[in-house]
């Protein structure tokens, strides 16, 4: 099932010549324990016994498998790393930046949900997979390793973009980049990665793409309560949002747009305003439009802003169909 030894070393001598990117710091070390077995490892650590085979492929460990590790013995364990987008972050670039090559970004994206063309909303928290190193055996295909570690034959495409190859049928002792993803860490496995020092920035931020995952649901719940009349409910739901840490940019401004027309709707123009400044601020190129908008909701939001203008100058900014600022003569 594992290769021979010798190919290890050309998996190590095409590594360093080919610039295949390295693994993600996240990964961290872990030292054997008496009576321990990979199987074992890979159950505490993963709650998967199948991911032994991972530990093996990450660690060299052809022969080795089951009860062969011996205590004292230094592992790497994988773990999949995360990254917040920033402004004026691209697939491309995240790609260029934690895997090592752009072109990944087609495969980044996918792993994230979306596509490599939308560029990720200011504070999505991006899944980073982790990069096995693979040495094809006699016979290997794409299909065949993306059956062997994605668990599906479909998969091909993965294997052959993140890794730049034209064919389906692998040389022999040919070097692969497989992106992992499937790498949750149990309970145990977190401690162990703090125990190691790795803090694991990866499995702690993770918890922020729960929360934009689950507000991704949740928002449009939220839009049709206003839409619906349901202020009193849309304030809660709302509120409920806000009190998740986590969420991205335009998420933040979606829930500031709505909680500012149930405001006004509630007659609670203090909170409608300061409602109305978040979503502006999270959302910079906002329009007030009449068309979209009531006259109550732009009173209320340049209200607010106007306590920044002198009175005889009202702000109009952001107003659709606001007049232009004439020329001085």
């Amino acid at each position: 099932m594992f290769r021979r030894p010798h190919l290890r070393g050309l998996t190590l001598l095409v590594a360093l010549c080919g610039g295949l990117s390295p693994r993600p710091a996240e990964a961290f070390p872990y030292v054997v324990q008496r009576g321990e077995t990979v199987a074992q490892l890979a159950e505490r650590m993963y709650g998967r016994v199948e991911l032994e085979r991972l530990v093996v492929e990450a660690n060299a460990l052809e022969g080795r498998r089951g009860a062969a590790i011996v205590p004292g013995m230094r592992l790497e364990l994988p773990a999949v790393g995360f990254h917040k987008a920033l402004p004026g972050d691209t697939w491309k670039s995240i790609a260029q930046a934690h895997l090592g090559e752009p072109k990944r970004a087609d495969v980044l994206a996918h792993y994230n949900d979306t596509h490599p063309w939308l560029p990720p909303a200011i504070g999505r928290e991006v899944l980073l997979p982790y990069n096995l190193r693979y040495v094809a055996s006699r016979g290997d295909t794409t299909e065949s390793v993306a059956y062997r570690f994605l668990g599906r034959r479909d998969k091909a495409w993965v294997i052959a973009s993140y890794n730049r190859l034209r064919r389906a049928k692998l040389l022999q002792g040919e070097v692969l980049l497989v992106p992992l993803v499937e790498l949750s860490l149990t309970d145990a496995g977190r401690q162990a990665a703090v125990d190691a020092g790795a803090l694991i920035r990866s499995q702690s931020r993770g918890r922020a793409r729960e929360t934009q995952r689950e507000a991704a649901a949740a928002l449009p719940r939220l839009v049709q309560a206003v839409r619906r009349g349901r202020y009193v409910d849309a304030v809660a739901q709302g509120a409920a949002l806000l009190a998740e840490e986590g969420l991205t940019e335009p998420q933040l401004a979606t829930v500031h747009r709505q909680l500012t027309e149930a405001y006004v709707a509630l007659e609670e123009r203090g909170a409608a305003a300061t409602a109305c400044a978040k979503w502006r601020e999270f959302d910079p190129a906002a329009a007030l439009d009449p068309i979209e908008l009531s006259p109550k909701i732009i009173e209320v939001c340049l209200g607010r802003r106007q306590d920044t203008t002198t009175p005889s100058e009202p702000e109009t900014r952001g107003v659709v169909g606001a007049p232009e600022e004439e020329e001085g003569p």
